[in-house]
């Protein structure tokens, strides 16, 4: 039996179980992934049915993980709704359906209730998983509080990492997992300045593991086959711990292998690396 329950916090930041609503969030439900992988989450979670928030105060909102566990996303206090319509809908939201089905939009604002706790909680939803949301009157064992990760992914244009950085992040799939999800999901266009000299390499990053898989193959050999950064490390072993990475631009996987190559050249052309930096071709 546990020991340590989702009650247990809530009394500790005074929220009423009774007028607390709990949501899992399926990574299963296609539309909430094309949702959530698109940045639209929070667009998704205030379009709810007329009466979904009916004599609620609050909202715990967690994403599943393997089994019946999840992962604890932010709290939000509930706000009025209104019908939705197509000239309120986000530009770009991937599911535009919605906007023309029999929804509310409901004001919904993160509080930073629990704040210590986001991406860190993971709790016991139970059995009854298909019961998506409900009171938290409906207990939930705490599994587990993770640690918070020393590098907090913020966004792909503020990715700049220093080799023992990206190591750190690559190396450790649970306690980084937001950089995994991220990083794996995703075609790149990537720099790697050798902070010793300044020189720079322009890459590019495509195939199922994307971006996540390529930066691995630098971990793991410390050149990732690049013909003159492979002669750098030949002649000095220990300069790739100056080698700092970062994103010059992100594709979705949906382009071809032949676009990515093509704007990796353009960035090569742009930045003069053939001529001046680390890129051989």
């Amino acid at each position: 039996m546990a020991s340590f329950f989702l009650s247990d916090i809530l009394k500790r930041n005074n929220l009423d179980s009774r007028r607390t609503k709990l949501i899992r969030h399926s990574m299963k439900h296609k539309r909430f992934k094309k949702c959530y992988e698109k940045g639209y989450f929070d667009v998704y979670q205030r379009l709810q049915s007329k009466n979904f928030f009916n004599n609620c105060d609050f909202v715990l909102s967690f994403i599943s993980e393997p089994g019946t566990s999840a992962k604890f996303i932010g709290c939000y206090e509930a706000g009025e709704g209104k019908p939705v319509s197509k000239e309120i809908m986000p530009q770009g939201f991937p599911v535009p359906e919605m906007f023309e089905e029999a929804y509310y939009i409901f004001d919904l604002k993160q509080t930073d209730i629990m704040g210590d706790l986001k991406e860190r909680l993971i709790i016991d939803w139970g059995k009854a998983t298909v019961s998506w949301h409900q009171w938290a009157i409906n207990d939930k064992a705490v599994l587990a509080i993770q640690a918070n990760p020393k590098y907090e992914f913020k966004g792909f244009d503020k990715v700049i990492l220093k080799y023992d950085q990206l190591k750190e992040i690559i190396s450790d799939n649970i306690l980084y997992e937001n950089w995994h999800t991220a990083l794996s999901s995703v075609y790149a266009i990537y720099l790697i300045v050798d902070e010793t000299d300044g020189k720079q390499y322009v890459g590019s990053a495509y195939g199922s593991g994307g971006l996540l898989a390529r930066w691995k193959c630098y971990v793991e050999t410390k050149h990732g086959g690049d013909t003159k950064i492979k002669e750098i490390i030949c002649n000095t072993p220990e300069r790739y711990k100056n080698f700092q990475f970062s994103i010059l631009q992100i594709m979705p996987k949906t382009i071809s292998p032949e676009e990515v190559i093509e704007l990796e050249n353009l960035y090569k052309s742009k930045l003069l690396t053939r001529k001046f930096g680390l890129n051989s071709n």
